[in-house]
């Protein structure tokens, strides 16, 4: 009898640090562990898009594109991923079509290989272009459920959502928990009813936010799942994911095929604990970060929400709200249609309830986010939103019929051409179209680099 395979998707290059240091992984910190990543056997190294592509030009002067050609040159033989949110590309806003197609194209061109693509609100409309282009481009789509509780986000409707997305021509499916609220039984459940109705394999993504995620991948893989995500163990727990070589571990000795190199593990998780350790001696990572915080089983809100709702409060010296806060949050969610509790939705329903709070009626500020998501600018509600606040949020205008990018103009020749002598790439315009005022800052900083470069290299002219 055959041994049942689980695989491996490496988030230490993305999400494990995104979680914990807020992304801030220059290249030259890790560079020299990826001929050693290499040869560890995971299905997949997580390692673009999410917050990388902004942090990199805002923060760490580096070019988002360049990082993944040396990806690419350096992890020959290992799968790259990147996530990607849909219509929104890695910003906060929909894109024309024609920008999704050129990102898109241009990501597989520079060195992707697997895309997982999700929407903020499962509207599957706003997958559809990009899915379209990275089967184009030559890529593995992994189609996304982001994962949330709600009277209207049961099994059925989320193994129906999976079907489609099957028929929609993705590679796989998976299931995103980016709050580290699913338990064990309900992975079982749901795992289980994707399976049923699909036939290609089934990822889950999880965080050790709530602690309960080791239960949850057993239960999962119980139920049949294929893959799932993981961190190098020093990088791994609290808000990032389960451990890598823990998993392995346990798994192996359960009877599974992993496809993982033990040593190999060890050398990874070796190079990374001194880079852990130096970020914690500098303050950047959080012991707290890698603590359990059982809060958003409570409340069902993500702990970097939380966060968000504290640090609002404090600044407007309000935290004697914070109990009303939550008790608002799910409140304004239902209003909303329930909304899964992702980026941007979250920071939405955050400011909503704190505004509503604050001024001690409801909707009496609704901020310009929640305006646009009533007019349909984020895609279509998973419920009705509720009347009251349609007419508060809109007054007597029509909300949007059909898709939002629809209504976009093309942009790129028009950027490129006010771009003329600064952008030396279709990959820089890109970059610009997406982070306007950042990109503006590196290239500026990118100019005076190399002129100081040419400055101290050319020698003195001999009289």
């Amino acid at each position: 009898m055959e041994k049942k395979k689980v695989l491996f998707t490496e988030t230490v290059l993305r999400d494990a640090n995104q979680s914990l240091i807020a992304t801030r992984l220059p290249y030259s910190k890790f560079a020299d562990i990826l001929p050693t990543m290499d040869k560890a056997g995971y299905y997949s190294v997580e390692c673009w898009g999410g917050a990388v592509f902004d942090v990199c030009l805002r923060f760490l002067n580096e070019d988002p594109w360049q990082r993944l050609r040396d990806l690419r040159k350096n992890l020959p033989n290992t799968k790259l991923q990147m996530l990607l949110r849909g219509q929104n590309l890695l910003g906060y806003k929909h894109y024309p079509d024609e920008i999704v197609r050129m990102f898109v194209e241009k990501s597989v061109e520079n060195g992707i290989d697997i895309i997982r693509i999700f929407d903020a609100l499962n509207d599957l409309r706003n997958l559809e272009t990009a899915t379209n282009a990275a089967l184009k481009a030559g890529a593995t789509v992994s189609g996304t459920l982001s994962y949330t509780q709600s009277p209207v986000h049961t099994l059925k409707a989320f193994a129906k959502q999976a079907k489609e997305m099957e028929n929609m021509g993705v590679a796989t499916i998976c299931v995103k928990d980016m709050a580290g609220v699913m338990t064990p039984q309900e992975a079982y459940d749901l795992i289980s009813a994707i399976k049923a109705e699909v036939k290609i394999p089934v990822v889950l993504h999880t965080h050790c936010t709530t602690g309960m995620a080791y239960l949850t991948y057993l239960k999962a893989i119980e139920a049949g799942v294929d893959v799932i995500d993981t961190a190098t163990s020093c990088f791994s727990g609290g808000t990032s994911q389960p451990a890598t070589e823990t998993l392995n571990y346990a798994l192996k000795q359960m009877g599974y095929e992993t496809g993982l190199d033990d040593a190999v593990l060890k050398q990874v998780n070796d190079f990374f604990k001194p880079i852990r350790d130096e970020y914690i001696k500098e303050g950047l990572l959080n012991p707290k970060m890698m603590a359990t915080d059982t809060d958003a089983l409570t409340y069902k809100v993500p702990g970097g929400m939380l966060s968000n709702l504290v640090s609002q409060l404090k600044a407007q010296n309000a935290m004697d709200k914070f109990e009303e806060v939550l008790i608002e949050t799910p409140k304004v969610r239902e209003d909303l249609g329930y909304p899964p509790l992702v980026t941007p939705m979250s920071q939405m329903v955050g400011v909503q309830a704190t505004n509503n709070v604050l001024a001690g009626e409801r909707y009496k500020n609704i901020s310009k986010e929640v305006k646009a998501y009533c007019r349909g600018e984020y895609g279509k509600s998973p419920a009705p939103i509720n009347p009251d606040v349609m007419k508060k949020a809109l007054g007597d205008e029509k909300p949007i019929e059909g898709r939002y990018a629809d209504t976009l103009e093309p942009v790129f020749e028009k950027t490129k051409a006010e771009l003329a002598g600064v952008a030396r790439s279709d990959e820089d315009v890109l970059s610009y179209i997406l982070f306007p005022q950042v990109t503006e800052k590196y290239f500026a900083a990118r100019k005076e680099k190399e002129e100081k470069i040419v400055k101290y290299t050319i020698a003195p002219v001999e009289k």
